[in-house]
């Protein structure tokens, strides 16, 4: 598939303070992230590997990853399939269900190695949630288990009521659902992921401590202009789909600000190309290879690079109760083209930004 001209970012107010031709920052985590399995999962680790410490690893695989034990076994063939000498460590999630029991919920907290139950999703919310929920309310024994041990639920906010318009599922979500949860376990921690509206934003920013969110840098960079740009473009289509530009410009305050409530997630999600270039293209975008690159091109669109290290190293962390890290990476200013294309086993893998250009470059050979 031809594309026409790229989309570009959608433009902001960009700060006249110069900006740096280096920056250095603690090692980052993603704290929402895919890397599918088997052939996929060998074709797309490296890139995450190589930006990030760590990895909040999302269940939604065929079949799903529902127990203990398929974390288990799940994670064991994600550290298999790491680069020799690579530090990464994924973080597991169970995918919650409505038979999903709260004595699974003891268990896997108690294992050190499961430290989420999401991305829950409304049965049909998005690639591979046909064994999502029925209905969040039939849950509450299991966020009450969840509330008890401190397992944090990681939501996809999006309702599927087909008489919902797609560009008002999360607001409507918020108001159904996540209020509801919230007000009901007040201890639980609950983070909404991949958040897409402004409604969002001031949900989190309203709520206790305990209710934070994941950004994208795809939602922090387009609109919903870039999927109509020159024809229709299957590259920037993700659920939750891309929104106006208020809420974009929302989310980029929100990512800008310094709270801790807001942390990186990149929502990367692989799949090969002639799925997304099809009739009933797959949803997801593919950031893993150039993550940290595209999130400083959206802070400089601020002037914000100065914040960067909070959003990226510090806050998710210290929201999971985890160490931050101590080594350094370092992004410098260096103009390089995106790669059309990866392999993906016997297909390949369209990038975001594939053939484009990017004017920040991760080192990796220096902290």
């Amino acid at each position: 598939m031809t594309d026409a001209a790229a989309p570009t970012p959608a433009s902001t107010a960009v700060s006249t303070a110069a900006s740096p031709e280096a920056l250095s920052l603690i090692r980052p985590d993603d704290w929402h992230l895919h890397v599918r399995d088997g052939v996929a999962l060998q074709a797309v680790l490296a890139h995450s590997a190589a930006q990030f410490g760590r990895a909040m690893i999302m269940p939604n695989l065929n079949p799903p990853v529902r127990t203990l034990a398929d974390a288990s076994a799940y994670r064991e063939r994600i550290l298999a399939a790491l680069p020799p000498g690579s530090n990464f460590e994924p973080l597991m999630t169970l995918y919650l269900t409505d038979q999903t029991a709260p004595d699974e919920i003891v268990r896997a907290q108690a294992s050190g190695i499961v430290h989420g139950v999401g991305e829950a999703f409304l049965a049909g919310a998005t690639t591979n949630s046909a064994f999502g929920v029925s209905d969040f309310a039939r849950c509450d024994e299991v966020f009450a288990a969840m509330q008890e041990v401190g397992l944090p639920l990681l939501l996809h906010g999006e309702v599927t009521d087909p008489a919902v318009d797609v560009y008002d599922r999360e607001r409507v979500f918020i108001d159904l659902h996540l209020s509801r949860i919230v007000a009901r376990f007040p201890r639980l921690k609950v983070v909404l992921e991949h958040i897409t509206t402004r409604e969002a934003v001031e949900f989190v920013t309203q709520a206790g401590p305990l209710v934070a969110a994941t950004i994208t840098a795809h939602h922090l960079l387009y609109s919903r202009n870039a999927l109509f740009s020159g024809g229709l473009r299957p590259h920037y289509y993700c659920l939750p789909v891309l929104k106006r530009e208020q809420h974009r410009l929302a989310l980029l305050e929100a990512a800008t600000s310094g709270n801790p409530k807001f942390f990186l997630g990149t929502d990367s999600a692989p799949h090969a190309a002639h799925l997304k270039e099809h009739a009933s293209a797959c949803a997801g975008c593919y950031t893993a290879h150039a993550a940290l690159e595209l999130y400083a091109e959206a802070f400089e669109s601020v002037g914000a690079l100065e914040r960067l290290e909070g959003f990226a190293s510090f806050y998710g962390a210290d929201f999971y109760g985890l160490p931050r890290h101590t080594e350094r990476v370092t992004l410098r200013r260096q103009r390089w083209e995106v790669p059309a294309s990866y392999p993906f086993g016997q297909a390949e893998l369209k990038p975001l930004r594939a053939g484009e250009a990017l004017d920040w470059r991760l080192d990796n050979t220096a902290g």
